[in-house]
């Protein structure tokens, strides 16, 4: 089949490359919602995981490949979405990836070695000769189990640029049908990175009979010019994430780079089949089940990205949109009606509008899901797609067979302390009482379910957020945790009451602890340098042995499970803001009164 010379083809790798941004580890169920929604969106190849790096990830993969990957096409698409594995070149990996997405109606094996000096000296131990033979073997390797090869050189941007020639001819002889040049670690600048691209499609052999791809990272922020000046010269396939999440930085955004692509069609005449009306929605799922907040100045996705305050500005979008909006919102998915759902609505409707939202529930799901709906709804005047959003999150979207909010009961004012009981559901089925006094409402909260969870922890961020409007908004509360080992991982929470909102973001970090305390210690998992001194994270796809940092120490003289607040007692409020489509406001938070404690607590906890 010929290909069009100005299709571009898009590559999505928020369930891989994404799901390494720290605290943003996924399960099977929330990585097929994300993989659903990404196929609604339009995207030609979802990367759904690495299946070597652990078992629930290669059934991860397996599972998108088996649902979407042999699902119907998406609107604007003549056929499902190619489902992507990535494997380093060794035989155990690409077996594994092969595994997992052969089930697809399209699979494609992603398999990859660093090419700089640096890597394979110091990472690898590979002389240039060996890596070449192991290109050699291993892309051979994987075209003998699956037509669609892709093969990346990592570093590719650091790398000597006469070896990269060569590298990427043995690949093309070697049966790889895609060509990627990662700007790994966002050190390129976007006229060098042209100048690169241009010379690989002009002077290696059989360039021309294979499609080259580009991989950004954002290190210096430039992971979407780098992206567009690699379009320019000639590259066909980019690959990007939702919200730009990944790895350190992130990536090129893929709701910058399509969206450039749109609005700006005279300076590149090129386009692509993502659904553009879809990138808002996906944008909250993504955000919502990864628990990484969209920062409100974010192009395109952001809550400020079609909100005009200054006086000027409102004059001129009275008048006329163009004056200041170059894209409508409408075409990105934002919509300014707002849902009518109430207490009065039958399973029908409910149905209808999470599919809406792109949520695809089960009969059981749907019962859970419609009863707590109800609870909602007696409690707010409307509901709306935010509210669903939410309450969905909160239902699915946490580790299973976990610690459960059962029922709390915070007693706080300016005289007295601060006492809080908590009634929790325990992974063995029974329930456990615990009544604690803290600083402030939350701390005592927080104190009480940390000595029924018993899992020492870091408290690293608390964030509010109004999800809807009005004096019975909803909120939801994200949390970052960070466990003894300085593995990090997010929690949220919604309800009305933004105390049972705050217990269930903690209760949802505490339970990712779990499982990562229970699971293999694998890709991002890894343990952490020492945060003080250094921020840089193992990289999951090192090829050598590593040793890990030393364990941080315990609060000291604590006896029980540590919470420990990041920063200093003196840093004051904290600004919060809401995210939903520009509706949601500033919220400030006296952090004092919420966590600032003395050295010891009266039930002998220490906090730092």
């Amino acid at each position: 089949m010929t290909r069009d010379p100005d299709r571009v083809i898009i590559l999505d790798t928020t369930l891989r490359d994404g799901e390494q941004s720290p605290g943003a580890s996924l399960n099977a169920t929330e990585k097929l919602h994300v993989a659903r929604q990404l196929a609604r969106l339009g995207v030609d190849v979802i990367e759904a995981g690495f299946p070597a790096a652990s078992p629930d990830d290669r059934r991860s993969v397996a599972r998108v490949a088996e649902v979407v990957g042999q699902g119907d096409a998406p609107p604007g698409l003549d056929r499902p979405p190619t489902i992507c594995a990535l494997a380093r070149a060794v035989p155990g990996d690409i077996d594994s990836a092969w595994d997992a997405v052969r089930p697809a109606a399209f699979p494609r094996i992603h398999t990859f070695i660093a090419t700089s000096d640096i890597h394979m000296r110091h990472k690898l131990d590979l002389s240039r000769d060996d890596t070449l033979v192991r290109i050699r073997e291993m892309v051979a390797r994987a075209r003998s189990l699956c037509e669609d090869v892709e093969f990346s050189a990592e570093d590719a941007s650091r790398s000597d640029r006469g070896f990269l020639k060569e590298v990427v001819s043995v690949a093309i002889a070697s049966g790889a049908t895609t060509i990627n040049i990662p700007d790994t670690v966002g050190y390129a600048t976007p006229r060098e990175f042209e100048t690169l691209l241009h010379d690989l499609l002009t002077d290696v052999p059989g360039a021309d009979g294979v499609v080259f791809s580009v991989h950004c990272h954002d290190d210096l922020g430039l992971a979407t010019a780098n992206t567009l000046a690699a379009l320019r010269a000639g590259v066909r396939q980019v690959e990007v994430t939702v919200n730009g999440i990944g790895e350190r930085a992130g990536n090129a955004a893929l709701e910058e780079v399509v969206m450039m692509l749109s609005v700006r069609s005279d300076e590149l005449a090129l386009w692509t089949g993502v659904q553009t009306a879809q990138i808002m929605r996906t944008s909250r799922m993504v955000s919502r089940t990864t628990g990484l907040p969209v920062q409100p100045n974010k192009a395109i996705v952001g809550a400020n990205a079609f909100a005009h305050e200054a006086g000027i500005h409102q004059d001129g979008i009275l008048k006329h949109e163009a004056t200041y909006e170059i894209m409508r919102p409408e075409t990105v998915g934002l919509t300014r009606s707002t849902l009518v759902l109430g207490k009065h609505s039958g399973r029908h409707a409910f149905r209808v509008e999470l599919a809406e939202i792109g949520y695809e529930l089960t009969d059981e799901e749907l019962e859970v899901a419609f009863r707590e709906f109800k609870r909602l709804a007696e409690k707010l005047r409307s509901v709306t797609h935010a509210d669903l959003e939410a309450l969905i999150a909160d239902l699915f979207v946490r580790p299973t067979n976990g610690f459960r909010l059962l029922d709390l009961q915070v007693v706080a004012g300016r005289s007295g302390m601060p006492t809080a009981t908590v009634k929790l559901a325990v992974p063995d089925g029974g329930e456990r009482i615990q009544a604690a006094v803290g600083a402030g409402p939350v701390d005592a909260m927080y104190s009480a379910i940390a000595e029924i969870v018993k899992r020492p922890n870091t408290l690293l961020e608390y964030a509010v957020h109004a999800i809807t409007e009005g004096i019975d908004a909803q909120g939801t509360v994200h949390v970052q945790l960070a466990d003894d080992r300085n593995r990090i991982v997010g929690g949220y929470g919604s309800d009305p009451d933004i105390l049972v909102a705050s217990a269930k973001a903690y209760v949802s970090a505490l339970n990712r602890l779990g499982v990562l305390a229970d699971g293999p210690l694998s890709g991002k998992n890894r343990p952490k340098r020492d945060r003080k001194t250094t921020q840089t994270k193992e990289d999951d796809m090192d090829e050598t042995k590593r040793t890990s940092s030393p364990k941080p120490g315990p609060a000291e003289d604590t006896p029980g499970p540590a919470v420990r607040r990041q920063g200093s007692e003196s840093e004051g409020v904290q600004d919060l803001y809401g995210v939903d489509e520009g509706r949601a406001w500033a919220l400030q938070w006296d952090a004092a009164a919420l966590f600032e404690a003395p050295k010891r607590l009266p039930h002998g906890r220490a906090m730092t």
